[in-house]
């Protein structure tokens, strides 16, 4: 499988890059492993952008959701402090070689930050002055030193810059001399062992061939296949790709078809920024799998010995029922019998006759076949035992009971060993569920934890108000405070709409847009329930509030003579209708919504008709950051474990907006 990014590969990420990130500002930086960084971009008028480097093996824009740590490391705390909220000026290669740098125009100056994609890699800030100022990785090496306050120096080139080739400087690859042509052109040009072969493919020659034995024609056809693919990769003309093997795994992605992979399946990408995210999304899927895999195994055996240990407690207990039911049946099968030698053991005893005569006589009618004696087994004169033997079952008897008192015992014991064994099968049921769910993460954890992120939700004009849908189908908004109170009215107001207002001060103007349509009673009542909810009254605790509603015509901004209106009131002309006695309640929930889940809050009647996952409100004094939180883990339990994580990455903000007045209470259930 391939590990790092090519050269090829490089540079056409670099010309994807370029339109897309340069003049983005980077509005923060994570460092989400050791040697990974992940920019987040934003460009006027574009989606955000997500790009990844990871020191020493690839850089490319990722549409995958990766996991941050709570803490930021050292070194990206000081690329917050010199990059976060700078411009990228420019994005380039060195000298078609593994290395990238990033210009940063920020406030204190300008930056480079400069990624190293070979060996173990690297990742340098650099200032205007090209002194480090930080390294992922300090060194001190033979040709250069990456350390603090020096000037910084790049990586002398592997090879020569192929896209600075002439043809006469190939004829320089026969120095190389009994070096097969595969490696010495890998060396000469510091392209990589896949592309060396590649161009000896297309060129039709031995890649095995010694390099002094190259002719002419053959470097030629050399420079020109290598030009070849070099043109393609500057004008575009490309089909980045993933190469799928028989067995279903992604082994290589390329920018353009490639002759070794002819005999392979491919999958076709626009960009090979896409392609290489998919390809290192899937490797890193495979590498947690195996990860996962070895933990999940250890556990598991681990719950199987488990199991096995219950399986052989619940076989013996299996066992003791069935034995101890058998000897309570056999004592009451035999009960004179038992009772007759019990009787008469004690009965000898009391009269101080001697434990071996008493045994030995027994004996004696034992050989004779005499009842009841044919059942006795041995005597144990220290605990008082008798050992008796009915329907082939040897079995102990106390003497110091009576015989029916000794079959009730094994009744007894019977019954115990029955709870013992409804415990072990239910112990057993739930070692089984553990492994079942320790098998199910072994699949699922490494495809959540790559799992895509959602595009973001483009909000709809009429959000930036409080809003709901009422049950049939009306949108309805509400003001949050005078300055939209105000846009409503004179902005969103059309003839056949009809006004609501709370007969109290303090309250909303709620906008029912009919569309020219005629509302029903029920959206009429749901919008008076709007109006009375998000008023003063909700703060005053009153439970229910007097509504009125109007049409537009009667609404207006010229205040009566000699009196003045402040921002976000209005007068009202003519009469009123009235709704008395409007209850003060609200509903928040969630539904989905173009694969977006989504909070909605209003009407309880208006929402429980668009989603069963939701909870209903009424006036109280918690606060609406403690409630959202209460709201939110509700919500997040009455939903699958997938979309409970998207419930519960929903900021507060977004649970706290459709809570009246900032404070509240759960209703209680009678």
């Amino acid at each position: 499988m391939k590990e790092e990014i090519t050269s090829f590969d490089l540079a056409l990420v670099i010309s994807e890059l370029i339109p897309r990130i340069q003049g983005a500002r980077i509005t923060n930086i994570y460092q989400i492993t050791q040697k990974t960084l992940l920019l987040r971009l934003r460009k006027p008028s574009q989606p955000r952008i997500h790009l990844l480097i990871e020191a020493g093996k690839r850089l490319n824009t990722t549409a995958y959701t990766h996991e941050k740590p709570k803490r930021p490391p050292a070194f990206c705390m000081a690329l917050r402090k010199h990059l976060r909220n700078g411009s990228i000026e420019k994005i380039e290669q060195r000298e078609f070689e593994r290395i990238v740098t990033v210009v940063v125009n920020a406030r204190e100056g300008e930056f480079q930050l400069t990624s190293e994609l070979f060996g173990n890699g690297n990742i340098i800030l650099a200032n205007e002055e090209n002194k480090i100022l930080q390294a992922l990785t300090y060194r001190r090496m033979r040709d250069r030193n990456v350390l603090r306050g020096e000037t910084f120096q790049h990586a002398p080139p592997i090879g020569r810059n192929p896209l600075k080739l002439a043809r006469q400087d190939l004829d320089d690859l026969r120095d190389l001399g009994q070096l097969e042509v595969v490696k010495g052109l890998a060396r000469f040009l510091s392209v990589g062992g896949l592309y060396s072969e590649e161009i000896l493919l297309r060129a039709e020659i031995d890649k095995n061939k010694h390099s002094r034995d190259l002719t002419k024609q053959e470097i030629s056809s050399i420079f020109d296949n290598l030009q070849g693919i070099l043109s393609a990769i500057k004008t575009g003309n490309v089909k980045p790709r993933i190469v799928v093997d028989d067995r279903g795994e992604s082994i290589d992605v390329t920018p353009i078809p490639l002759r070794k992979h002819a005999s392979f399946r491919c999958e076709n990408y626009e960009t090979l920024n896409q392609a290489l995210d998919d390809y290192y999304a899937r490797k890193a899927v495979g590498k947690r799998t195996a990860e996962v895999s070895e933990e999940v195994e250890r556990h598991v055996e681990k719950q199987e010995r488990v199991l096995q240990l219950q399986e052989k407690t619940l076989k013996n207990s299996e066992e003791e029922i069935e034995r101890n039911r058998k000897i309570g049946d056999a004592i009451y099968t035999r009960l004179n019998d038992l009772q007759f030698l019990l009787r008469r053991i004690m009965s000898e005893r009391r009269q101080a006759k001697p434990w071996k005569q008493i045994i030995s006589d027994i004996e004696k009618e034992k050989e004779a076949r005499l009842a009841p004696a044919i059942h006795f087994d041995s005597l144990q004169s220290k605990g008082l035992i008798l050992k008796v033997t009915v329907e082939n079952i040897t079995f102990p008897l106390n003497l110091r009971r009576s015989i029916q008192e000794n079959a009730a015992h094994y009744y007894t014991k019977a019954k115990r060993a029955e709870k013992k064994l409804k415990g072990a099968e239910k112990a057993i049921t739930e070692t089984k569920r553990k492994i079942e769910q320790l098998r199910e993460r072994q699949i699922e954890q490494p495809r959540e934890e790559q799992r895509r992120a959602p595009e973001k939700r483009r909000k709809a004009w009429y959000e930036k108000f409080r809003w709901f849908h009422s049950s049939e189908g009306f949108l309805v908004i509400a003001g949050r405070d005078a300055t939209s109170n105000e846009i409503i009215i004179k902005r969103h107001t059309d003839p056949h709409d009809i006004v609501f207002h709370a007969d109290i001060h303090g309250a909303p103007f709620v906008l029912i847009k009919t569309e020219g349509k005629k509302p029903s009673e029920q959206t009429m009542k749901e919008s008076a329930q709007q109006a009375a909810s998000y008023s003063k009254a909700w703060r005053d605790l009153l439970s229910s509030v007097s509504v009125y509603w109007i049409r537009p015509e009667q609404v207006s901004k010229t205040p009566p003579t000699g009196q003045y209106l402040k921002k976000g009131a209005f007068s009202i002309r003519g009469p009123k209708n009235y709704v008395r006695n409007v209850p003060l309640q609200v509903a928040i929930g969630t539904k989905t919504e173009n694969e977006h889940i989504i909070i909605i809050g209003g009407p309880v009647e208006a929402i429980a008709k668009q989603t069963e996952i939701y909870i209903e409100l009424v006036p109280g004094r918690e606060k609406s950051g403690a409630l959202a939180r209460r709201i939110s883990d509700i919500l997040a339990r009455k939903v699958s474990q997938e979309e409970r994580k998207q419930i519960l990455d929903i900021p507060l903000e977004g649970i706290q907006q459709f809570i009246p007045l900032g404070r509240g209470a759960l209703k209680r259930k009678s």
